[in-house]
């Protein structure tokens, strides 16, 4: 029995031996790689396969291996591979995820000197070390533009369309007087939008968010509610739903993505008949808000500087005009973002109007909140926006308590 079990050891140390050689063996046949990771952009191999092709001839003794990894994965996925030995060389990251590594030191950084082909106001937010390095390059942009409804405009007497929240809001009354339908539809609790708001008056830091402007600014959302001039499911409701009262004539202004604008073609075309654009309501500052996606290279990546190669052909004018023109999304690229494609044609076609409207928007973009706790901040702000919304505590006393939380968690 015992030479049994010597002999067992024996075989199994063998196996072992025999897989570790044979697989130092292939991955010393295999060609160098450069891993790059996408998030969900799989359907996009005609933009992306032809700069890979285009890499790997003039890298012929490197291989790029695409991933394509599900939207949902991606956080999850990459702070594991991160935490690993051997991450990806590449990844594309959301912004909120792409801060929170940058301020644990995980990833490479970039100079100033590597980033001039970017918009500047995109760089901005991707600063690290007093904005002298940046954490990340952008990938691509998205900001929302504003569609309302000419026939409820009319209706409502409105001779002026507005910019800035209070304008719009100065209309409330007489708009749901006139047409029975609410100026807008706010999404006060979804995500970041509220916080995105305060921003956009500068209101978006510990030291001003219990300020005088602020209470102010929040008692305005309090007082339309309370009186009924936007509807109860401000509170609790999405941008979708939202899209859905505009289209059923519910609403006059939506703000949204420029994607939306074939939504409504397609689902509402009476209301699509009365459509058009304007820019994004902003605020005091007079910019606006946008989203980004980002790409990253993390500290411990094999191939930094390919990767880093690789990352701005992606993002060169050519690959970003052609990228835009197969999406609905914004170049990053400074060159390509003055590309005649986002001017506006003048035919009266809403989505190039939309998109000549974003990028004039791009170039005066507003910076974003970025914390060492973005998710819990914006979950602890909304809570406390909607319990003053609903007269559950005073204003003041609410925004006194989130500035002593932000300044602990800063």
């Amino acid at each position: 029995m015992k030479m049994k079990k010597i002999l067992l050891l024996i075989i199994i140390i063998l196996i072992i031996l025999c897989g570790y050689f044979g697989v130092s063996k292939n991955n010393n046949q295999k060609p160098n790689e450069l891993v790059f990771w996408t998030l969900q952009l799989g359907t996009f191999s005609e933009y992306l396969q032809p700069i890979i092709d285009d890499f790997e001839k003039t890298h012929p003794e490197i291989k790029v291996l695409w991933v394509d990894i599900p939207y949902s994965e991606g956080g999850k996925r990459t702070l594991a591979a991160i935490l690993s030995d051997n991450p990806p060389d590449l990844i594309n990251a959301t912004p909120d995820f792409s801060t929170l590594l940058a301020q644990k030191n995980t990833l490479n950084t970039f100079s100033k000197d590597e980033v001039k082909q970017y918009i500047p106001s995109v760089m901005d937010s991707l600063t690290i070390n007093n904005g002298e390095n940046y954490y990340a390059l952008p990938f691509y942009a998205t900001t929302a533009i504003t569609m309302y409804n000419k026939e409820l405009v009319k209706k409502s007497g409105i001779k002026e369309l507005p910019g800035t929240y209070e304008q719009m809001y100065k209309y409330a009354p007489a708009t749901l007087n006139m047409t029975k339908a609410y100026v807008t539809m706010p999404t006060i609790n979804e995500n970041d939008t509220f916080l995105k708001i305060l921003n956009k008056y500068d209101l978006a830091t510990p030291q001003k968010i219990n300020s005088k402007e602020a209470v102010e600014l929040v008692n305005q959302y309090k007082n339309l509610y309370k009186t009924g001039q936007i509807p109860k499911e401000a509170l609790t409701q999405t941008h979708r739903e939202s899209l859905e009262k505009y289209m059923s004539g519910q609403i006059v202004f939506y703000n949204g993505g420029a994607n939306f604008i074939n939504l409504v073609k397609e689902n509402a075309p009476d209301v699509y008949t009365q459509t058009d654009v304007t820019y994004q309501i902003t605020g005091k500052n007079g910019k606006y808000d946008f989203s980004l996606m980002n790409l990253i290279i993390p500290d411990n990546a094999k191939n930094k500087e390919l990767a880093k190669e690789f990352a701005i052909l992606l993002t060169n004018k050519d690959n970003q005009l052609k990228f835009a023109k197969m999406t609905t999304v914004m170049p990053v690229n400074k060159e390509a973002i003055e590309d005649e494609y986002f001017k506006d044609s003048g035919q009266n076609d809403l989505i190039s109007k939309a998109r000549a409207l974003s990028a004039r928007q791009l170039k005066n973009s507003l910076t974003p909140v970025e914390t060492k706790k973005q998710k819990d901040l914006t979950g602890i702000l909304n809570k406390t926006i909607a319990e003053i919304i609903l007269e559950k505590i005073d204003t003041q006393k609410g925004l006194d308590d989130l500035k002593e939380w932000w300044e602990r968690n800063n």
